[in-house]
């Protein structure tokens, strides 16, 4: 083989591990698994330094290294270092890989201190059978590769398939399948390709050695190894990848679970406000029983007490005019007070909308609005009527009460519509006027007209949360120069009678 096919070969192979090492020590800490984050530590390392170890190699053949002739065991020395540096960490990072725990993680050191005890002792009796002669350098390459790389590629290889079974159990199926081929990679390089070494006079490499693979395969040893390091390493980097794929895992999953609080809050919102609609209805409800069983008898009996009285006086023969004039203001306004006295008791919670329904109530409501206020108000009914559970009446009920409340405070209408509308999957209200409108608000959300002082229409915000709080919809229509239009619609599911 020629001298420019052995230095692309080391080039290529030495380029491999390097780009590994490079890419694992730039990328290796984004593992969210300490396991797997502390095990790529060492395996940059073994990458970076047989990188360089190859690409020394390739300079020695093509004769480029610097005084070589003059310093050739320091250069040989220099190598043999790096090599056996390299495969003790390659040996850390399978160790890392077995290791459950920190306290593993600790006990794994271990192995990489055995290999070197090992190593040396061998080192050591070689030396002292060969002396300082290049048979030496020979034989303690060959123990280099049989106690330091053989056991670091199998090493790496089994934690390769342990690695391989977490990520599959992560749901990483791809990488574990890279992880996978990267173990088989792996331990082609240690069986074959550090078995056949240089040849020395260390046993089995004086028989079982490079040229005799060469006799064999028809191809250097070299070639294998490159291949197995090039196909390692494109694997290793493939499953960096599920770094990236974890993250963006990671990151779905708090968006995911920041949805899920979100709705959680927006749930235990609807509830709140739900109980607050409640209690506001049960305090309405006992206020008007108060008002009605407490204060509206009081009037009734101080009325029916000034009429006997001027009766009384009437019987015992003319009162003074002052005093029958007092009478009758006093009877006068106790009847006025009486009767704006029901009418609040009505508004707080009218009666008809438990005995008579919604149709009926809204149509005795848009009677008392136009007597006591002039605005003409026409209610339409559409549709097959049913009768609706009790918060369907009551926010529907409260709906065309605020809006109608608006309507005569804000928009100077002169007559108003009030639909009501039973649709087959839903219950429609709209409450229309013709009066003066507002601009719409450019903002996201419902369109809310301006309250006196520059405040928000909370009147059209509690319109929308009844609704919304039954599942339904709200919709606000505003016709600047013609009136506005509110418009809410309950789903069927939530008119189930309760």
């Amino acid at each position: 083989m020629t001298q420019p096919f052995f230095s692309f070969i080391y080039f290529i192979y030495g380029l491999a591990f390097f780009a590994m090492g490079l890419l694992v020590a730039l990328e290796g800490g984004r593992a969210s698994d300490e396991r797997l984050r502390h095990a790529l530590r060492p395996l940059a390392v073994f990458g970076l330094l047989h990188g360089l170890h190859e690409w020394m190699e390739m300079f020695e053949v093509l004769k480029l290294l610097p005084a070589y002739v003059q310093v050739l065991s320091l250069w040989q020395g220099l190598r043999l270092a790096i090599l056996s540096f390299s495969f003790l960490s390659l040996a850390a990072f399978g160790a890392s890989l077995l290791a459950p725990n920190r306290q593993f993680r600790r006990l794994s050191l271990v192995i990489p201190l055995a290999q070197v005890t090992v190593w040396g002792i061998g080192g050591f009796v070689l030396r002292s059978q060969l002396g300082q002669t290049i048979a030496l350098l020979d034989a303690v390459h060959a123990w280099t590769r049989y106690t330091l790389a053989i056991p670091a590629a199998m090493l790496a290889s089994v934690g390769l398939v342990a690695q391989q079974r977490a990520f599959r159990r992560a749901g990483l199926v791809r990488f574990s399948r890279d992880s996978l081929w990267a173990a088989v990679a792996f331990a082609w390089y240690g069986l074959v390709g550090q078995f056949f070494t240089h040849a020395s006079l260390l046993p089995p490499s004086n028989i079982i050695n490079e040229q005799l693979f060469l006799r064999v395969f028809g191809f250097p040893v070299q070639l294998l190894r490159g291949v197995a390091a090039s196909a390692a390493s494109v694997f290793i980097i493939r499953f960096l990848r599920a770094f990236e794929v974890e993250t963006q895992r990671h990151i779905a999953e708090l968006q995911a679970a920041r949805v899920q609080e979100a709705e959680r809050r927006e749930a235990l919102r609807g509830e709140l406000l739900r109980r607050v609609v409640v209690a506001q209805e049960a305090e309405r409800q006992r206020i008007a029983r108060e008002l009605h069983d407490a204060t509206g008898q009081s009037l009734t009996a101080l009325g029916l007490g000034l009429r006997g009285v001027s009766s009384s006086l009437q019987g015992e023969g003319p009162a003074p005019p002052a005093a029958a004039v007092q009478l009758r203001q006093l009877e006068t306004l106790v009847a006025g007070s009486l009767d704006e006295l029901r009418r609040l008791i009505a508004d707080l919670r009218p009666s008809h909308l438990d005995d008579l329904g919604l149709p009926a109530t809204l149509r005795w409501y848009a009677k008392e609005v136009q007597q006591h206020t002039g605005l003409r108000v026409q209610v339409d009914i559409e549709g097959g009527q049913r009768h609706c559970s009790a918060p369907v009446r009551i926010a529907l009920f409260r709906v065309a009460q605020e809006a109608l409340t608006n309507v005569l405070k804000h928009s100077g209408a002169s007559q108003a519509w009030v639909r009501l509308c039973f649709e087959p999957n839903a219950v429609r209200l709209q409450v229309e006027d013709n009066g003066r409108g507002f601009q719409a608000s450019s903002g996201p959300g419902p369109a809310t007209a301006p309250a006196p002082g520059g405040r928000a229409a909370w009147g059209l915000l509690g319109m929308q949360e009844r609704a919304e709080l039954l599942g339904g919809h709200f919709e606000l229509t505003p016709r600047p120069g013609h009136g506005t239009i509110v418009t809410v619609v309950i789903p069927a599911a939530a008119e189930v009678v309760e």
